[in-house]
């Protein structure tokens, strides 16, 4: 098993987690990857940190958008430039234990999977846990992910020689949930890697801080997504909400796993 792995990375004022980000990365045991950080115009170091560590790590590729555009054109793009069997996903601010890729490419191949994710752990702005692991049912079929969102980004792995590469939404929020609803609608379900694998930055200024921004968004993805309506769009929206609010943090341990 030597495949290579696409880590797909959209970067934006991240200078303060970038470097820490990428050595997450560099310290994979699995070595067969390539980051591809596609910088959606940055103006603080963000750039000026990556390009440093790209001098020293061939694997690394660095692009940066014309215009500030969001994470899901930014996320389009790098797909478009990977050349991995495989495509991952890893936020700019997010971080990655060691034996991720190798648990997850060895679980999926030990079980004939074109797609996994895993359970993971938050930690704050100075990364910090917060011990809380976010775990998940057994399996997620294609209706549970259509009203709750199980799979965290920073974790989720898709086969391209299985699934071929394929195209984010450009919608500025929601759009890896878009993107998963996508793929398991040809699978019919995932199964997770059931245990932490990856660490999940909870800032002040994300979109997770802000449940109001979570109900617009997730509005949005079922009017222009799904094509629902304004009255079925509205119903979907309260019943995300509601497994999002009381059945999805049963899954979520105060504890480190």
């Amino acid at each position: 098993m030597n495949k290579l792995v696409s880590i797909i990375t959209p970067s934006y004022n991240s200078a303060k987690y970038i470097a820490e980000t990428i050595q997450s990365v560099q310290n994979q045991t699995y070595t067969n990857w390539e980051m591809i950080i596609v910088d959606d115009c940055s103006t603080d170091d963000t750039e000026k940190i990556i390009k440093e560590i790209q001098q020293i790590d061939f694997r690394i590729f660095f692009y940066k958008l014309d215009r500030n555009s969001g994470s899901g054109v930014a996320r389009n793009f790098a797909v478009e430039k990977a050349n991995g069997n495989y495509i991952a996903f890893l936020d700019s601010d997010d971080l990655w234990k060691p034996n991720k890729l190798l648990r997850q490419l060895t679980f999926m191949k030990n079980n004939n999977l074109p797609i996994t994710f895993s359970f993971y752990e938050k930690i704050n702005e100075k990364g910090s846990l917060l011990n809380k692991t976010v775990c998940s049912p057994k399996a997620i079929s294609y209706r549970m992910l259509f009203y709750c969102n199980w799979i965290g980004n920073l974790t989720g792995i898709y086969s391209v020689d299985f699934f071929g590469k394929i195209s984010i939404t450009s919608f500025r929020k929601r759009q890896d949930w878009a993107l998963w609803l996508t793929l398991i609608k040809q699978v019919k379900n995932v199964i997770p890697v059931p245990e932490s694998l990856a660490y999940y930055r909870v800032r002040k200024d994300s979109i997770s801080a802000s449940k109001i921004k979570l109900i617009e968004n997730n509005y949005l993805i079922y009017r222009n997504f799904h094509n629902n309506n304004w009255l079925f769009a509205n119903l979907n929206t309260l019943l995300f909400l509601i497994n999002q609010l009381f059945f999805k943090p049963i899954f979520t341990k105060n504890r480190k796993l």
